[in-house]
């Protein structure tokens, strides 16, 4: 998956799409290391949605996956959360229009350990690049993704960065060279060593996922407490994956982590995503043959009813207003009225 994206007016300070024909003309199964590949491009994007659901689409392929981001890095000045910058994004409305960097963690992290390396060259804000002087776990990706970055002060007023890192990968690929993640991430920093001051260089650490013995939830709590909510999200869904391996989709396990990324989402202050997610799991549960007035179901659809009522995005709220409708019919809950409100906030 091929990814670069920057505002399209003022606030643009890298020319994320440069680097798309030099990705582009690499042979995509060097990409992988495949035989064959798919490649999916996305040259900025304009909705964050678009992105995800692309995102999911990919990240749901079992066989390995590259992901090459290029792109800005902004602050929610409210949430304190990276989103990755795209071609509508401006200051006012970053959090409805930009992608949140958590939700690349969530689904990359779901994915199985060694499956997925994602390769980025960004261009972070003033307020991401004083963050990031504390060490680079505001951009964790958990456990599984093996993550290579280039990350670079913002520019001079009215300079506009280019994705050289990524653009050095590409020349690298193009060579026939066949070298490991590693060798080439080293190379492309030697290559483009002085061209920007001071970059964050970023290279994977290894960090396995506990043994299903030890009680992994009071330290996702904790990150999550603590604003590591990218952190928190990957790490939960790496969780999840384990537990789609050894239970399958149809299971009490991994229904359960369903919930926890769900209140993770609530937690991030992301309440359309929380929404998605409590149905889901409603969903599988009633697919478990719970019924409509089991505690467990109707505490799902209770929850993603109330996450529904604080989305503030009328796209999003209207989009999740039929499927949330379709649920509560059915699971009316223990509240006389859910029905009747919910139909008449829809209208």
């Amino acid at each position: 998956m091929l990814l670069a994206a920057a505002p399209a007016g003022r606030g643009r300070v890298m020319d994320a799409a440069a680097v798309l024909p030099a990705l582009a003309a690499v042979p995509p199964g060097v990409l992988t290391g495949t035989a064959a590949a798919t490649v999916v491009e996305l040259a900025d994007p304009l909705d964050p949605q678009t992105v995800l659901t692309r995102l999911r689409a990919v990240a749901a392929n079992p066989g390995p996956l590259l992901v090459c981001l290029a792109g800005q890095l902004h602050l929610d000045r409210r949430q304190h959360l990276p989103h990755l910058a795209l071609a509508r994004t401006t200051g006012a409305t970053l959090r409805y229009t930009a992608l949140p960097w958590h939700w690349l963690a969530g689904e990359l992290g779901a994915r199985a350990p060694g499956t997925t390396t994602v390769v980025a060259d960004l261009t972070a804000d003033a307020a991401v690049w004083e963050r990031l002087a504390d060490g680079p776990g505001l951009l964790h990706l958990g456990p599984g993704p093996a993550f290579y970055a280039r990350v670079t002060p913002p520019p001079r007023r009215g300079g506009l960065a280019t994705p050289d890192y990524l653009r050095a990968w590409a020349e690298l690929w193009r060579s026939g060279a066949r070298l490991p993640y590693a060798t080439l991430h080293a190379e492309a920093a030697a290559r483009t060593a002085g061209t920007t001051p001071a970059p964050l260089l970023l290279a994977p650490v290894s960090v396995p996922v506990p043994a299903a013995e030890q009680d992994p939830h009071p330290a996702i709590l904790a990150a999550a407490m603590a604003g590591r909510h990218g952190e928190a999200a990957a790490v939960a869904a790496a969780w999840e994956s384990e537990a789609l391996r050894r239970h399958g989709p149809r299971s009490q396990e991994a229904v359960h982590w369903t919930e926890v990324r769900a209140d993770l989402a609530r937690l991030a202050g992301e309440p359309a995503r929380s929404c998605e997610l409590w149905l889901a799991a409603a969903e599988v549960r009633l697919g478990l043959g719970q019924r409509t007035d089991h505690p467990d179901v109707e505490a799902a659809v209770d929850r993603a009813h109330h996450q529904w009522e604080q989305v503030d995005d009328p796209t999003r709220a209207r989009a999740l207003g039929p499927v949330l409708l379709a649920f509560r019919e059915r699971v009316p809950g223990r509240r006389p009225g859910a029905v009747a409100a919910l139909t008449r906030r829809m209208s």
